[in-house]
């Protein structure tokens, strides 16, 4: 298996570094209202705008969804144009995104908002401009670990609940949106000075199509790796976008008390911005050791584990009235076998579409955000409805016992087709 050592004469490692930096800065901004949902909420009640749980969850999606489609379309446009401008265009749009919100501050209205949400859509696409970018300068024998350099850019969501609402404690929260369209300036900046795209002796493009895409979509197993997607990855981002609203909804009462009986409302959101990026930590930085798992035991029966373990303690979290401290730990179980759940996909996706990869990568991709995007609508409905997240929880909790299911279904035929020359466990 490859290591870092192994990249040492190979490739162009400048390009490598700005397609982590630009997706560690592009999914940093991509999940950005997210931690300061409480703040923009009262923003938009000073103005007269009180905002509903379905219009919360409405503008918390947003970025989610629109980020799921766009994988597709920058899919398209690196093929077209190149991933570096690609890159440059989608990433000028971020930045506009992002000092609209700023320059508006206080007075941005709802539907505002919502346009800045669609257009940090664009943000969460780099996955589909930032992981080709990278492996195209590199060999077969490394596109594992190169892929998981660029690829380690989540950890850019545990920067947001950790900085954004002490920043917007200390300077407002638009100035959060300021300091984000700096960042992404000066890091746009350095990749269109650093990055490059690979040479046509060293990388040879082959576009895709629409009609690629169709032919896959008629693959019953790409509608399977889709499900099992849009539970790992889109429960992962779903909970980490809609995080601070669940613990500030269900919990400030107890963070107020839990040691802290010093502390005003203000403080109360940063440390729920501390919790949720304890939480969401889990899920990103154990992607890798799920994958390294389903390498050993197989992905089918690692994504048994990990799917089972979600749906147990997701229905605990529905139906018991736990302690704030056991509520933080059973979420940061959620989100750390949802994120080892991300890895084991992955083991497979490869394994089963290795000729079209690409492709995959972005129907996969997107049935993962599509995903996030209703788990998130899913808990406000509940909320909205019902005054409380039982029924959103249950809800997903089912879903997940529907893709059990599926593994039981699909894991025979598997196996004994593709499976049985694959090379790696199934």
């Amino acid at each position: 298996m490859a290591g870092f050592k192994d990249l040492k004469g190979q490739g162009h490692a400048p390009t490598l570094f700005m397609a982590f930096l630009y997706f560690d800065m592009s999914f940093m901004v991509w999940t950005m209202l997210g931690p300061l949902s409480t703040e923009i909420t009262e923003a938009l009640a000073l103005g007269g705008h009180i905002m509903t749980a379905g219009e919360k969850a409405t503008l918390l999606s947003l970025p989610i969804l629109s980020g799921a489609i766009l994988r597709i379309v920058l899919g398209f446009g690196v093929d077209k144009l190149g991933a570096k401008m690609t890159a440059l265009i989608s990433q000028s749009i971020v930045i506009v995104s992002l000092l609209t919100a700023f320059f508006m501050g206080d007075n941005i209205t709802y539907n505002a908002l919502l346009i800045v949400a669609l257009g940090l859509g664009f943000a969460g696409a780099s996955f589909a401009v930032a992981l080709p970018q990278a492996g195209q300068w590199y060999p077969p024998k490394l596109q594992g670990v190169v892929l998981g350099i660029a690829g380690a850019g989540n950890i850019g969501v545990v920067i947001d609940f950790l900085f954004a609402p002490k920043i917007a404690e200390i300077w407002g929260w638009s100035s959060v949106f300021g300091v984000g369209a700096a960042m992404s300036i000066i890091v746009i900046i350095a990749y269109a000075f650093m990055a490059k795209d690979a040479p046509s002796d060293i990388y040879t493009a082959r576009p895709k199509k629409v009609k690629d895409y169709i032919k896959l979509l008629g693959d019953k197993d790409t509608w399977w790796f889709s499900l099992f997607y849009a539970i790992s990855f889109g429960g992962f981002v779903g909970f980490a976008g809609y995080m601070k609203v669940y613990l500030m909804n269900t919990y400030s009462a107890d963070m107020s008390s839990f040691g802290l009986e010093m502390l005003d409302e203000t403080n109360v959101k940063v440390i729920a911005g501390y919790f949720g990026a304890l939480c969401i930590f889990a899920g990103a930085i154990l992607r890798p050791v799920g994958g390294n798992i389903a390498d050993k035991i197989g992905g089918v029966k690692s994504l048994y584990f990990f799917y089972s373990a979600v749906a147990v303690l997701v229905t605990i979290s529905a139906l018991v009235e736990l302690p704030f401290t056991l509520a933080i730990l059973v979420l940061f179980l959620i989100m750390a076998n949802l994120g080892m759940a991300n890895g084991a996909v992955f083991q497979l996706v490869p394994q089963r579409f290795g000729k079209d990869i690409g492709i995959m990568t972005g129907l996969v991709g997107c049935a993962g955000g599509l995903g996030g995007t209703a788990l998130i609508k899913t808990l406000g409905w509940s909320k909205g409805a019902f005054d409380g997240y039982t029924a959103g929880f249950l809800i997903f909790a089912c879903v997940v016992l529907v893709a059990i299911m599926g593994l039981s279904l699909v894991k025979t035929r598997w196996r004994t087709t593709w499976g049985f020359k694959a090379g790696g466990r199934i």
